[in-house]
């Protein structure tokens, strides 16, 4: 798919029926835009506007600082980037530690932004959180294993589930999850054969990043794998672009042409007809000796 050719959204149904189908649904973290542009023109099935944008977009060492507003002004922009693909977006932290907060931050996101599903995150302790949201006709996801909310509880960004009772525990948050009436989970850097195992018991599709081939999908965040973003690369991000190293290669070029005077040339100015600019000069000319 190039250019502007319009595609049909895929649906709650579609989603959730992948996991029979055994379609591998392709994920992709957009935040503003021109990177949701890309990601319904090269065919990504759901463009996640992820409070990692509080990283990627604005600097910040991690995703605490994003913010409702911050959150619902990139949602807008990735909707109108991508009118026909499903965008899913991410509720920033404590956003959603109360079933009423919850609820009324998850409609910003359908209503103001034009989402078509939101994410918190938690298993288990989260459940409540999950029913209220799917309750009140709110399409809802979530989010286990490594979770970026509660990185500080963690010690870091680490690796889960690789004890058998860590594993354990993501199985029955997955479960809670399901029990909850949530249509997709996504793992994050959980070990691929525990990811698989628990992807296989359960009837919602699943999502990995850093979880291993065993999902029933994969998310990426778009200006990790586009070589975007590079303060860090974590070990299950794949570049499949340098788009960094053209981006430098040309301005630096820029630089150049205007430190040396060959930038604009004559094929990036506009002209003036000749008489115009010879009436011109006469009435400066004129100005001079007044």
């Amino acid at each position: 798919m190039t250019g502007k050719e319009e595609r049909k959204k895929r649906t709650i149904t579609e989603i959730r029926e992948s996991k029979r189908t055994g379609e591998k649904m392709v994920y992709m973290s957009v935040p503003d835009y021109t990177s949701a542009q890309w990601a319904e023109m090269a065919g990504v099935d759901v463009a996640v506007v992820g409070d990692s944008l509080a990283m990627i977009a604005h600097g910040h060492a991690n995703t605490i600082p994003a913010t409702m507003d911050m959150m619902i002004m990139h949602s807008q922009a990735v909707r109108r980037g991508a009118p026909n693909t499903f965008v899913l977006g991410c509720m920033p932290y404590q956003s959603y530690n109360t079933p009423d907060r919850a609820l009324t931050n998850a409609t910003r996101f359908m209503q103001d932004a034009g989402c078509d599903a939101v994410k918190p995150q938690g298993g288990k302790s989260q459940a409540h959180i999950l029913r209220a949201l799917v309750d009140a006709g709110i399409p809802t996801a979530s989010h286990i294993g490594l979770t970026p909310h509660t990185v500080a509880m963690f010690g870091g960004f680490k690796i889960q589930g690789r004890t058998p009772e860590a594993a354990m525990k993501i199985l029955e948050d997955a479960f809670a999850i399901q029990d909850a009436g949530c249509f997709m989970l996504e793992f994050e850097a959980v070990p691929g054969k525990i990811a698989k195992l628990i992807s296989e018991q359960l009837e919602i599709p699943t999502i990995g990043i850093g979880a291993g081939v065993g999902t029933d999908g994969q998310i990426l965040l778009g200006y990790d794998l586009l070589g975007v973003f590079t303060d860090f690369k974590p070990k299950f991000t794949k570049r499949y672009a340098k788009l960094t190293e053209v981006a430098l290669e040309g301005i630096r070029q820029y630089v150049k042409e205007v430190k040396e005077g060959s930038f604009p040339d004559d094929d990036h100015t506009y002209g003036v007809d000749d008489k115009v600019y010879e009436e011109f000069l006469t009435s400066v000319e004129k100005r001079k000796q007044i």
